[in-house]
C-alpha cells in the first residue's frame, strides 16, 4: 500500500468516525500508570483496573477477540480485546477503524497470558488521535538511515534505542548538573547571540540584526562572556550550552553541538584534569553502577589517575617526528606526503601540527589519556609556561581516539592577550578563516584583573555518543543537521 491509498483510507474512517459522533482528535486523557509500572509491579497488580494511554504499535484480531501492543514511550506492554466484553459496536469500529499507529487510551484490568507475557484485558477505549499515514512497512526494525534522520519521530516511534539515547543524553545533563553545583560552581546563561564570536578557532555563523544595524554571529564557544564573570568576582562557574560552528558534518562533528564549559578562579589546567578525570568517573557510575565501562568497542577504566603524555612526546613516540622538524616546511611536505595527510589550511607549522595530531597521533590513543602542553600559537586565550613563550598550559582528554574537550591555565595578562589577538588578526588576513578575532572589551575586562583560572571545555556530544555506545553523533541528537535533499 503506497502512503497515498493509506492517507485517502484512513481519511475516509477519520469521516466515519465522526458520521458516528466520535471525535477522532479528542482531548486529554488520565493514564494511572505506564507500561513499565504495570509490567514491573505486576504482583501487585495483577486483576487490578489500569488505564494507559499510547499508540497501537502491534494489532492482530481473530473472530471475536484479538492482540493489540500498545507503546506509550515510556515501554510496550500486550493488550487483549474481546468483543463480548467491548459490546458488538465498540469492537466492529475497533476493527474497522483503528488501525496500527492510532493513539488509544484503553481502561482494564492485568493478568498473565499462558504465555507469560503481562496483559491488559481491555474494558473500554477511547481513540485519542488517528494517524492518518501508516508507518513504514516493518517498521519495527526501520534501518533506512534517510527516513530515520529526516523524519526522526517516525525512528523514535521504531526503535526503542534511539528512544533510549535522548534519554540518557537527559540524564547526562542531570548528573552533570548534581556534580557541578555539589562542587559550589554556579550555573549561568551566556550570550548566543554575540558581537563579536571568540573562545575557539572556528568559523561562525553570521546574522543581521535590524534594529541595531549590525552583524551578530551565532557563539562558536561562550569563553569570554564566562571569564568576565570571572573578572566580575564570580569564583566558579559553569554553562551547559549550545554552539554553533560553520564546518563540516561528519560522524564526530554537527554544526550545532552542546557543550560544558567550566571556569575555576585561582586554579589551573591540572586542576581541571583532577576536575574532569572526577567527572567523567561520576557519570559513568551514575550511568553504569561502574567506572569501568565500554566505549567503541573497547573496555576504558575512568576512574583517576588517568595517563598524562605531553603533546611533545606524542610526537615522538607515536608518529615518529618531533615537533620541531616539522617547522621546516620542506621536510613537513614530504613527512605529510609519506603518511598520506592531507593539510586542508594554509600550510604553516600550526596547521601541520593540528593534522598530524588529528590524523595520526590521536586515533592510536585508546585512552582516557591527557595530551598536555601545547604550541601558543594553537592556543591564543591559555597561559604559557614559565619560561618558555611558546609553549602553553593545555590540555585535551583523549578517549578512544576522539578529543573530548579543551581545557587551559587560562591567560590573565591582558597586554599579552592583546598582542596574541594581533597575531591572530595577522593570520585572518593572510586568509585564515578560522583565526581569533580582536575583542577589545575582552582585554579591557582582563585590565580590571582576572584571578589566576583553569577552564574546561567538553563536547557533550560526544561524551553521550560514547556512553551509548554508538559511533556517530546523529544518533544521540534528537535532530541532527543534514544535507539538504
Amino acid at each position: 500500500m503506497t502512503d497515498e491509498v493509506g492517507l485517502e483510507e484512513r481519511a475516509a474512517k477519520v469521516a466515519a468516525l465522526r458520521s458516528h459522533g466520535i471525535e477522532p482528535y479528542d482531548g486529554a486523557y488520565s493514564a494511572s500508570h505506564n507500561a513499565p509500572q504495570v509490567v514491573e509491579e505486576f504482583s501487585r497488580l495483577e486483576g487490578q483496573e489500569v488505564s494507559l494511554a499510547g499508540r497501537l504499535v502491534a494489532f492482530r484480531l481473530h473472530g471475536k477477540a484479538g492482540f493489540a501492543h500498545l507503546d506509550d514511550g515510556e515501554g510496550r506492554i500486550q493488550l487483549y480485546f474481546r468483543q463480548d466484553t467491548l459490546g458488538e459496536e465498540d469492537y466492529r469500529r475497533l476493527t474497522k477503524l483503528v488501525d496500527i499507529g492510532d493513539i488509544l487510551g484503553v481502561r482494564g484490568s492485568t493478568f498473565r497470558t499462558h504465555t507469560g507475557e503481562v496483559t491488559v484485558a481491555v474494558q473500554s477505549y477511547t481513540l485519542l488521535s488517528k494517524a492518518l499515514r501508516p508507518l513504514p512497512e516493518k517498521w519495527h526494525g526501520l534501518r533506512d538511515t534517510e527516513i530515520r534522520y529526516r523524519q526522526r519521530y517516525l525512528d523514535f516511534i521504531a526503535n526503542p534505542k534511539a528512544r533510549a539515547n535522548i534519554r540518557l543524553r537527559a540524564r547526562m545533563h542531570t548528573l552533570l548538573r548534581d556534580f557541578m553545583n555539589e562542587r559550589g560552581y554556579l550555573e549561568v546563561d551566556t550570550p548566543i547571540l554575540q558581537p563579536v564570536y571568540g573562545g575557539a578557532l572556528a568559523k561562525p555563523f553570521v546574522t543581521y540584526h535590524n534594529a541595531l544595524a549590525t552583524n551578530l554571529y551565532l557563539r562558536i564557544a561562550p569563553e569570554l562572556y564566562l571569564k568576565r564573570l570571572i573578572v566580575g568576582g564570580f569564583p566558579k562557574v559553569f554553562e551547559i550550552g549550545r554552539n554553533f560552528r560553520n564546518e563540516g558534518i561528519s560522524a564526530t562533528h554537527n554544526p550545532e553541538f552542546t557543550a560544558l564549559e567550566v571556569y575555576q578562579a585561582f586554579g589551573d589546567y591540572r586542576s581541571m584534569m583532577t576536575l574532569t578525570e572526577d567527572m567523567f568517573a561520576a557519570l559513568a557510575q551514575g550511568i553504569f553502577g561502574a567506572t569501568r565501562v565500554t566505549m567503541a568497542g573497547q573496555e576504558i577504566e575512568l576512574a583517576p589517575p588517568w595517563q598524562r603524555l605531553s603533546l611533545q612526546e606524542a610526537f615522538r613516540t607515536l608518529a615518529g617526528v618531533e615537533m620541531e622538524a616539522l617547522r621546516d616546511l620542506t621536510f613537513a611536505k614530504e613527512f605529510l606526503k609519506t603518511h598520506g595527510i592531507r593539510v586542508e589550511k594554509k600550510l604553516s607549522w600550526a596547521s601541520i601540527i593540528d593534522e598530524v595530531l588529528k590524523k595520526q597521533i590521536e586515533p592510536q590513543l585508546i585512552g582516557p589519556v591527557f595530551l598536555f602542553d601545547y604550541p601558543t600559537v594553537l592556543s591564543p586565550l591559555a597561559r604559557n609556561k614559565p619560561g618558555q613563550p611558546d609553549w602553553v598550559e593545555r590540555f585535551q582528554p583523549i578517549l578512544v581516539g576522539i578529543e573530548m574537550g579543551n581545557a587551559f591555565s587560562e591567560l590573565a595578562d591582558p597586554a599579552e592577550q592583546r598582542l596574541r589577538f594581533q597575531r591572530q588578526a595577522e593570520q585572518r588576513e593572510g586568509g585564515d578563516e578560522e583565526a581569533h578575532p580582536m575583542d577589545e572589551d575582552y582585554v579591557t575586562a582582563l585590565e580590571f584583573g582576572m584571578p589566576p583560572t583553569g577552564g574546561l571545555g567538553i563536547g557533550l556530544d560526544r561524551l553521550i555518543m560514547l556512553f551509548a555506545q554508538e559511533e556517530s553523533l546523529r544518533e544521540i541528537i534528537a535532530f541532527p543537521t543534514l544535507r539538504p535533499k
